[in-house]
């Protein structure tokens, strides 16, 4: 998976916005949190993450393997709960939740990475996988606040750091 960062880099996050939100069928009218191109995403992630959890030392799977888990599972929990709620706000606010624990997850990574239970490609391999998903979180939560009149004023500093994050290199 490859993004486009210089060319054409308003119409990609446009595109982003839509695949994130499901693409066309967003125009059909209602979806549940499993038809969102983000969540699908995502969950692909979460398995990729629990297959890892898998491979980990033994004397790491309840502590390490324990923590990948939890914020594996808040990744995916989170998309859900929050396209469950009616506002706006609260959407945004748990895919933020949910855009954390992705972090949280690649910082998991790192440590496989640092204490060698994983290849340095394996591990770049799932950054990659990673940053895919968080350019779909973040395109839907550009999304949401586009859908939104109730946003506080305040989010517009998360706004920012959401551009200062698609523009970042890969993870």
């Amino acid at each position: 998976m490859s993004y486009n960062v210089t060319r054409g880099y308003a119409a990609e996050r446009e595109r982003t916005a839509i695949r994130a939100a499901g693409g066309e069928a967003g125009k059909r009218g209602f979806q549940t949190f499993e038809d969102l191109e983000v969540y699908k995403a995502a969950r692909e992630f979460r398995k990729a993450m629990h297959a890892l959890n898998r491979r980990l030392p033994e004397f790491e799977k309840y502590e390490l393997g324990s923590q990948i888990r939890r914020a594996s599972v808040s990744l995916t929990n989170n998309m859900a709960e929050g396209h469950g709620r009616f506002h706006y706000p609260d959407q945004i606010r748990f895919f933020l939740h949910s855009r954390g624990s992705l972090e949280e997850l690649v910082d998991d990574l790192n440590i496989c990475l640092d204490e060698k239970y994983l290849s340095s490609d394996g591990v770049a391999k799932l950054k990659e996988q990673a940053r895919g998903v968080l350019i779909l979180i973040n395109g839907y939560l550009r999304y949401l606040r586009s859908r939104s009149s109730s946003v506080r004023e305040s989010d517009g500093a998360d706004s920012n750091l959401i551009d200062e994050l698609d523009n970042l290199l890969p993870l």
